[in-house]
């Protein structure tokens, strides 16, 4: 996918005071509530595009803090600008910053949950470990959630989404939901929040793939 440069974005970016910065995001390490104030359990959005998904979450979760993860700055400047348009919402901030970095940003049991949604397919074998939901990227998720923290997982990519179940079987991690057509699931639609991309495929009839992972056994303090 070829991303259209938007000039004066990083600067942008820079002056935002929705965006927690690199000179100061890995000093939260293990502090994030101080970020938003309170204690309320932290969701993580990683990959995030245009952060349509993470701050209807954050208007629909007022009692979650969430931070959306991208590392385009092209592309979060578009999140930015849906976050001064709702500016009420207190419990959403942004990080630009490569995805390989998490666990030197958030702490051993820091994160309630993590969001994947319509992540880089990466299709060729020899870059599968960049793909989000690959074995490399489970361990540093683990690192991260909480005793009942789980990764939620959307795609259209039906080769994406097969290679994660495999990844997730072969990390020992337990499949808690899996299904082949989201979107054809009533019970499931109820509580789905639609991305960009999502509404673009399935408007196409593209199914929707969705799965629910959670981490063999954690040892950090509970989600709740």
């Amino acid at each position: 996918m070829r991303l259209r440069n938007i000039p004066g974005s990083r600067e942008e970016i820079a002056a935002s005071p929705f965006v927690v910065h690199e000179d100061v995001m890995k000093d939260q390490k293990g502090r994030w509530h101080e970020i938003f104030g309170n204690r309320n359990p932290l969701y993580i959005e990683v990959g995030m595009g245009k952060g349509r998904f993470i701050t209807q979450m954050a208007g629909f979760f007022p009692e979650r803090n969430f931070v959306g993860i991208e590392k385009y700055s092209s592309v979060l400047v578009r999140a930015l600008a849906k976050r001064e348009a709702n500016p009420d919402l207190t419990n959403l901030m942004f990080l630009r910053m490569e995805a390989e970095d998490l666990a030197e940003v958030f702490g051993e049991g820091e994160v309630a949950g993590i969001y994947l949604n319509f992540s880089d397919p990466w299709p060729k074998d020899r870059h599968a470990k960049r793909r989000l939901p690959s074995r490399e990227f489970l361990a540093r998720y683990q690192q991260i959630l909480a005793k009942g923290g789980k990764v939620e997982f959307k795609t259209d990519n039906r080769d994406l989404f097969e290679f994660a179940l495999q990844e997730q079987k072969e990390a020992g991690w337990n499949l808690e939901l899996c299904t082949w057509d989201l979107h054809a699931d009533e019970e499931l639609m109820r509580s789905n929040v639609m991305t960009e991309y999502e509404q673009r495929f399935s408007s196409k009839g593209n199914p929707i793939f969705k799965m629910i992972i959670a981490p063999p056994e954690n040892t950090g303090e509970s989600a709740d």
